[in-house]
């Protein structure tokens, strides 16, 4: 009976399910989303009782449409979209407040008053993060500081918190297992990034009940079965991962140096930097890649809170195109942006601004502007901004990358990457599956339990898909200029 590993893809818009076979290619795939919430400006809420739901749905509709039997899966990975904040009730299991996502920007003032009281270098010295709204212990906090009665509740130990991969390994399990992996760990503000726990004096400072939060595993080992009414057959849960780190792993970037970019919701850009945390002077963040066997890896990262999000807005409030991959033909309608420049503040700016305030513009635009302008200026911020974020790495690493391996969605855009590949002269490597966030939760599953026999056995199930080789120009420069001009007028940086 052939084997294969199930993949949890718990995305920011949408639920997925992914089964791999041994040769790590894609046997089957489904996606449900989910609905967004915006109850107030800047505020992004999921409802984390839908996410399961439509996680559950995906999982027994890649089953059915593949006729692959659960007895056949050999274990599941689950990696998730990192710091959305989920408070339950432990007896319950219901949530006590929407979900907060990533994205949300409620608790700034939270980070700037612990700012003005000088607590924004005790973070960056045991988390490796700056102190910012994106994290999941402000979240916390937040949620908390609402109710009471919540807080009480959290204090006599009846409510449980985590990242999504924590919420949905609980409805797996039945309530009987309430985990986390060190990379989602290492993105909540409370957890010591150097000596691998919970770190006291954060939790007091954020003044979050450590009852509440989950046991740290490693990214890849078993730590539970699916419980029996769910499935024909219980289910290993055998690997965790935040989604970046997870496509970290599965393109392969195993040794320091080694650099991914992901073109989601955001775009995420991580390089590997071995067993040595490397402390970011131009405010990157210092971060775990993963955990295998109790060895840490750890990481460098920038975030880029607006990536894919801006054609999603193109999309849906402007409506200058009706589908995403549309928007790659509309900006090949002209040759250059027409002097239009689009920064992508939509929800504040990530590194190395870290601007919660900045917002978006479109500027330079004239009578002669036309749609393409505005969908080639898109595509060129992604690029700017992974730009912006590529060079500060390579100072902090000491390095110059020769290579960037791209994943996610907008990936497949030729001219995004070729633009990428100019900005950056640099060449732009795409991989036969772009599905790398799911193949490397997958990886980790499978190493757990045997379905793969080591690390250097991933590597030849790693493929090319196209290189894009930088092209020289002046066109590239005026981009390069005009973008330094324009950014500075939005952030306060």
């Amino acid at each position: 009976m052939n084997k294969f590993i199930l993949a949890i893809d718990a995305g920011t818009t949408s639920s997925r399910a992914i089964i791999f076979d041994e040769k790590g290619s894609t046997v089957g795939v489904a996606q449900h989303e989910f609905t967004q919430y915006f109850p107030k400006e800047s505020w992004v809420e999921h409802d984390a009782l839908e996410i399961w739901n439509t996680q559950l749905l995906a999982i027994r509709e890649v089953l059915k449409n593949t006729k692959i039997k659960a007895s056949q899966i050999q274990a599941m990975g689950i990696t998730n979209q990192r710091e959305t904040t989920v408070l339950w009730d432990r007896k319950t299991g219901k949530p006590v407040h929407h979900a907060i996502v990533w994205q949300d920007r409620r608790t700034s003032p939270i980070c700037e008053a612990l700012s003005k009281k000088g607590k924004a270098e005790l973070f960056y010295k045991k988390t490796g993060l700056l102190l910012d709204a994106y994290f999941s212990g402000t979240k916390i906090k937040w949620i908390l500081d609402q109710d009471p009665e919540v807080r009480r509740k959290a204090e006599r130990g009846e409510l449980a918190f985590g990242t999504i991969d924590s919420w949905l390994i609980w409805n797996l399990t039945d309530g009987k297992v309430h985990v986390t992996d060190a990379t989602n760990a290492s993105r909540t503000l409370l957890y010591n990034i150097h000596t691998l726990e919970w770190d006291k004096e954060l939790l007091d400072t954020l003044e979050v009940p450590k009852s509440l939060l989950p046991k740290v595993v490693s990214s890849s080992e078993v730590v539970g079965q699916s419980h029996s009414g769910l499935f024909d057959h219980e289910i290993s849960i055998a690997g965790i991962a935040g989604d970046q780190q997870a496509a970290l792993f599965g393109q392969m970037c195993i040794h320091p140096g080694e650099v991914k970019n992901t073109y989601g919701t955001g775009c995420f850009c991580i390089m590997n930097t071995g067993e040595t945390p490397v402390i970011s002077k131009n405010r990157m963040l210092t971060t775990i890649g993963y955990q295998i066997n109790g060895k840490v890896t750890y990481a460098l990262e920038g975030s880029v809170f607006v990536a894919g999000a801006v054609v999603q807005w193109l999309r849906d409030q402007l409506e200058i195109i009706n589908t995403a991959p549309e928007i790659e033909a509309l900006a090949e309608t002209v040759e250059n942006n027409g002097g239009v420049t689009f920064i992508p503040g939509l929800a504040g700016l990530g590194a190395p601004y870290w601007d919660p305030h900045a917002t978006g513009s479109i500027m330079g635009i004239t009578r002669g502007t036309q749609k393409g302008h505005i969908a080639r200026a898109a595509l060129e911020a992604i690029a700017m901004r992974t730009r912006e974020i590529v060079i500060e790495m390579q100072k902090d690493a000491n390095t110059t990358f020769k290579t960037l391996k791209v994943d996610g969605g907008a990936s497949t855009n030729d001219l995004l990457m070729q633009i990428q590949s100019d900005l950056l002269q640099v060449e732009v490597i795409r991989p036969q599956t772009t599905e790398t966030t799911a193949l490397g939760v997958a990886f980790f599953a499978g190493l757990a339990t045997g379905f793969w026999p080591s690390i250097e056995s991933l590597s030849s199930i790693w493929k090319v898909d196209r290189k894009f080789t930088p092209q020289k120009g002046s066109q590239n420069e005026n981009v390069i200029k005009t973008w330094q001009q324009k950014i500075s007028q939005v952030t306060n940086a």
